[in-house]
């Protein structure tokens, strides 16, 4: 059972002592670089521990604005070091898009990346490549994000604790699922 001892290694996570560190670091890094993304430790930690869902959310919302800075700035100075990486991991096609995004839409497009599952580091990136004013960028991150992370940490807060039972039975089902359909949207995203 392979997604079994996933969860139940993941749950052991987010009830650590230092689990909030590593979200904080994982948010960071995720809005530059990381393809996991931060609500994978979040919700866990938010069913482990739903007395800090608040608590949470705000620590990854903090630390992925910071981190989004960080990634605007790459944009800036160096998206042209960027581009060829984007190519080698498969992210161009999805940079090209936020970037016509953002050209469209400008601080809408960076506020519904930091709530949606879109991958956030394509935006900070653009949104530095194409020098969006950064003290608008920062809103627009800062509220999509804090959308985003409030709505996963305190609705897994709700409702994870009285799922989680449910969860853990159906877990390899649910795991062997997800798998199914992100292999699926691969195939109809090509």
């Amino acid at each position: 059972m392979i997604f079994q001892g996933l969860y139940s290694k993941t749950m052991q996570w987010a009830a650590h002592k230092h689990a909030e560190k590593y979200l904080a670091f994982i948010s960071f890094i995720e809005s530059i670089f990381f393809p996991i993304p931060t609500a994978l430790m979040l919700a866990p930690m938010a069913v482990a521990k739903p007395e800090r869902a608040v608590r949470l959310a705000i620590l990854a919302t903090l630390t992925s604005v910071a981190g989004g800075i960080l990634g605007y700035f790459v944009g800036v100075f160096a998206i042209d070091l960027v581009e060829p990486l984007l190519v080698k991991v498969g992210y161009i096609d999805k940079y090209n898009i936020a970037v016509s995004w953002f050209t469209e839409w400008g601080f809408w497009a960076v506020m519904v990346a930091g709530f949606s599952p879109i991958p956030f580091k394509l935006f900070t990136l653009s949104a530095g490549a194409l020098n969006m004013a950064l003290l608008p960028f920062i809103f627009a991150a800062f509220i999509g994000r804090c959308a985003h992370f409030f709505m996963v940490s305190l609705l897994m807060a709700w409702a994870g604790p009285k799922l989680e039972p449910t969860v853990r039975k159906y877990i390899e089902w649910i795991g062997w699922i997800s798998v199914i359909l992100l292999v699926l949207g691969y195939v109809i995203a090509k």
